[in-house]
């Protein structure tokens, strides 16, 4: 139970929407001078600009609404309900932006992060099929914790901090990753003039290009763990949320059974994505979505063959040659048909090395991420909870 009054936001807050001019009259866009936010906009924690105008007289003749600084919008429908942002521009906005106009007794910045902090119970309040959507009605039920003007401004200046502090570190990391593509770039150039060899020729004999095909069902929590899509995260795998299925089942598929010591490269829906398995995946298996590289050692490093697989010339080869309607994929024949440029072997052992230190960092990095995120929401649940 909060310390603090609870409140709830009709009894406090001028809650309003507001609406779309006519697309049939070009009148109320062409030359507009009143930005105009839709729920895509709502990103950041503060408005500074959209890309939409719309025209005083749109504003006249509509049910689009004219808002102040500070004013705090939360998306009502669809995909982005629950998303929310504040005006440090007077803006109009669509029908699907809820405003709570500003109040003196409420800190904008700590009713942001109120909202945020319920975007999950938003959510669950969604009514409807299709576009699930919370309306002004709905809002105006919910509680808040309402602490002195003070006290407000204080927690949002030390939730602040912990978002700021979030934010540079996902920046570092993001450093890292450019960092990566820049030495690549730097010791390989564009690759031109150098020998290319089919995808399929720098694999070891005998182990081909393999498509996973197990279909894990319900997570029996032992046996073989099965790696899927959802598994490789930026780049990255990620194995906190493994299924596995049982040990009879997996036996079969022995030829996408891993060592450790591959590259898998995903062939269904995010076509494209590749990431590098290590001593965690040893005799884990893979789903049918999934294709797995058996690279040869002697002639290309994995380090190196990973990152040309996330180059722009192999995601254009990839993206072309992806076929079908419903589920898109790219085939094994198709993709060992991919070119690799082929460097000294040396050099491609010392980006590897290069790569290996910079992993390192983004490992700590990382971790302080974990941490910092754990703390910004141990915050969040002590002061809105």
């Amino acid at each position: 139970m909060s310390k603090w009054e609870m409140v709830k936001f009709g009894d406090v807050f001028k809650i309003a929407s507001g609406g779309t001019p006519s697309k049939s009259k070009p009148e109320y866009y062409e030359n507009g001078t009143i930005q105009w936010v839709r729920t895509g906009d709502l990103k950041d924690k503060y408005i500074t600009q959209v890309d939409n105008w719309i025209t005083e007289e749109a504003l006249r003749n509509s049910s689009a609404k004219l808002f102040p600084i500070d004013t705090v919008l939360i998306a009502m429908y669809g995909a982005t309900i629950g998303a929310c942002s504040i005006l440090s521009i007077e803006a109009a906005t669509n029908q699907a932006c809820a405003a709570f106009l500003p109040n003196k007794d409420v800190d904008s910045s700590y009713l942001y992060f109120f909202l945020c902090s319920k975007k999950d119970d938003f959510i669950k309040l969604g009514v409807g099929g299709a576009q699930p959507n919370i309306s002004a009605t709905i809002l105006k039920d919910v509680n808040i914790p309402l602490p002195p003007l003070e006290t407000q401004k204080q927690i949002s200046k030390t939730l602040d901090t912990a978002a700021e502090l979030l934010a540079m570190r996902k920046q570092q990391l993001a450093e890292l990753d450019s960092l990566i593509k820049s030495t690549f770039y730097d010791m390989f150039g564009e690759l031109k003039n150098i020998e290319t060899n089919a995808l399929i020729d720098l694999i070891n004999e005998g182990a081909g290009l393999s498509y996973g095909i197990i279909q894990p069902g319900d997570d029996v929590g032992n046996g073989v763990g099965i790696i899927r899509p959802v598994d490789m995260v930026q780049g990255t795998l990620v194995l906190e949320n493994i299924k596995y299925v049982p040990s009879e089942i997996e036996a079969p598929y022995k030829k996408t059974r891993l060592i450790g010591n591959e590259i898998l490269i995903s062939v269904r829906g995010t076509v494209g994505a590749s990431v590098l398995t290590d001593e965690r995946c040893k005799d884990m298996n893979v789903v049918r979505n999934i294709a797995v590289i058996r690279q040869n050692d002697k002639v290309v490093n994995k380090v190196y063959l990973n990152e040309y697989l996330k180059s722009e010339s192999s995601q254009r080869y990839i993206q072309e040659n992806t076929k079908g309607a419903t589920l898109k994929g790219v085939n094994l024949s198709a993709l060992g048909e991919l070119r690799i440029p082929l460097p000294p072997l040396y050099l491609q052992n010392q980006f590897a090395t290069i790569v290996t230190k910079i992993e390192e960092q983004k490992s700590l990095v990382k971790q302080a991420i974990d941490e910092t995120q754990h703390l910004f929401d141990s915050l969040m649940s002590e002061y809105f909870e």
